[in-house]
């Protein structure tokens, strides 16, 4: 299981992701800090951790169980700064190493000005019994983010949470929540009352009890420490902290009362575990969906250009305007419509007699410029609006926005996309007139051949490409002006019909080909930026299975 929440991700802006962040770390933290190391060493110390709100003196708390001062206290805010762990000396084996909270560093002696919340500073002292530790933890409510979150961190930690409010602040919200968690999530948890006037005692320790009762906390000791005058090395008196030292201390001599504070609290976290590892499960289920959500934005869009390039390239569309104005040049506008309008039937017959002696003088370059326009302007404009459908949706759904924010570029095509459009036609252009010379074979030396030369067959053979059918009919003769039946039964003079059909088939087939490298290569621009999200789409399986294997082992 812990493999398994390592390898989460959440990296995508889904609602709640920020919780489920959150929660990833502590259950990770609480595996790494506890459950782990406790199962691997049932018989180490009990870890009693000392937590509460700002100014409930927790510090000098400590310093009076054990006896001696061992943690810094003081007015200012915050007052700890690394963490302070107690133990008996013999106890030294089970903490200098990272069998526990192994992301602090280890410090050793006196208290130092530098101190951080990454740190572990560990005091070995024969005041405190063997078998128990007492750890002194920053404020849950510290206005240091840092030391909140190694607060909480800490207190997942242990085996029993020694809670310290005061009089003053008892019914705080924050921590209360912790204290929810606790029952939660099964922790053991001793409450400490510090600071109570004496004339407030029986009203605030009523009160606090049933607050715990209500918890679900009723069976939970609580110890009350009157408002003090501090000694000289700024300890509470012993007789305020005799009965809880005696606890303690008790708990610590007791093998078997040790052992049922540990199984409890180990008990507890080991049940909490499944249901939060289903909800990061769940969790990790809506990034893969969110990113399967963005992955088909963009397929969809590039098959949207696909299909548009396709059905523009069978509409007619392109046999309009500047081609048409071409094309007419190229044959000759009114013998050639003459023909036409005396009947398609006939133009077959007459080609030869007609097309004879004009082919050096055919102007092929400008009617196959005009064809590369178009097919461009085609290409160019689907792709365009494919990214920008895709940048408009995304800014729509989670990690979409984030993505383009990190690569502005996405929100359209990629630098090159013109030039290597450009580039498509051209090489398209030339593979067409390889079509032709390899079907042309011995026919190069026909009449009907040598009117136009392989150029003018091959524009010839690209027109015809952007009919409706590749195969037009005679009521589809005002398309264009009737443009491409004109080519359609030129070339049929030369090569026949199936080949007319072939060569045309070929060449739309190779020109969408061309198109599909093209989109595909712009697609891979958000492919690439979703691979970087790192989700990964099996995590919540992974998560699932461990959640029932850990059920199958209990």
């Amino acid at each position: 299981m812990r493999a398994a929440v390592e390898q989460s991700a959440l990296p995508i802006g889904t609602a709640g992701a920020d919780e489920a962040r959150r929660d990833r770390v502590e259950l990770l933290n609480q595996l790494d800090d506890y459950v782990l190391p406790r199962l691997r060493s049932l018989d180490a110390p009990l870890l009693c951790v000392v937590g509460g709100s700002t100014g409930a003196g927790k510090s000098t708390l400590v310093s009076s169980i054990v006896g001696e001062v061992v943690s810094r206290a003081g007015v200012l805010r915050p007052t700890t700064r690394a963490s302070v762990l107690i133990h008996h000396p013999q106890d030294a084996r089970w903490f200098a190493d990272n069998r526990i909270l192994p992301g602090l560093a280890r410090l050793t002696g006196g208290v130092g000005a530098d101190e951080d919340p990454g740190q572990l500073r560990l005091v070995a002292s024969d005041h405190i019994p063997a078998g128990l530790a007492l750890l002194d933890a920053p404020d849950i409510d510290s206005v240091v983010e840092a030391n909140r979150d190694l607060a909480r961190q800490l207190l997942s930690a242990a085996d029993l949470w020694l809670f310290v409010t005061t009089a003053v602040r008892y019914a705080d919200a924050v921590p209360w929540s912790l204290l929810q968690q606790a029952t939660e999530r099964g922790t053991s948890v001793a409450v400490v009352l510090n600071r109570v006037p004496v004339d407030a005692m029986e009203e605030v320790r009523a009160d606090l009890a049933q607050m715990l009762m209500d918890q679900g906390l009723g069976q939970s000791p609580i110890f009350a420490v009157l408002e003090s005058r501090l000694d000289e090395h700024g300890l509470l008196p012993y007789t305020e902290v005799s009965r809880m030292r005696s606890w303690l201390t008790s708990l610590a001599a007791d093998a078997h009362a040790r052992s049922t504070v540990i199984r409890r609290t180990l008990t507890g976290a080991i049940d909490s575990l499944s249901g939060r590892a289903s909800t990061l499960a769940d969790a990790t289920q809506e990034q893969a969906d969110a990113a399967d959500g963005l992955g088909s934005t963009v397929a969809v869009a590039y098959q949207h250009a696909h299909d548009e390039v396709a059905e523009g390239m069978s509409d007619g569309s392109l046999l309009r305007g500047e081609v048409l104005a071409r094309w007419q040049e190229f044959v000759g506008t009114g013998e050639w419509f003459r023909q036409l309008d005396a009947g398609v039937g006939k133009l077959r017959d007459k080609v030869s007699a007609i097309l004879r002696g004009r082919g050096q003088g055919v102007p092929t370059a400008e009617l196959g410029e005009a064809l590369h326009t178009g097919v461009a302007a085609l290409i160019a404009s689907h792709g365009e609006a494919a990214a920008l459908a895709v940048a408009r949706q995304w800014r729509t759904r989670p990690g979409g926005a984030e993505l383009l924010a990190a690569d502005p570029g996405l929100a359209g095509v990629s630098t090159d996309f013109d030039s290597r459009v450009q580039r498509l036609v051209r090489e398209w252009q030339g593979e067409v007139l390889e079509l032709v010379r390899s079907e042309a074979g011995g026919r190069r030396t026909t009449a009907r051949f040598l009117a136009f030369g392989v150029n003018g067959i091959a524009v010839m053979l690209m027109l015809i490409t952007f009919s409706a059918t590749a195969g037009l009919t005679g009521a589809e003769v005002g398309i264009a002006g009737g443009s491409a039946v004109v080519a359609q039964r030129l070339l049929e003079a030369i090569f026949g019909d199936q080949a007319v059909r072939s060569l045309s088939a070929k060449a739309r087939r190779r020109l969408l080909d061309h198109v599909d490298d093209l989109y595909a290569h712009e697609r891979r621009r958000y492919d690439d930026a979703l691979r970087g999200l790192s989700v990964d789409p099996d995590s919540a399986d992974r998560l699932r299975a461990a959640v029932n294997a850990v059920k199958d082992a209990r």
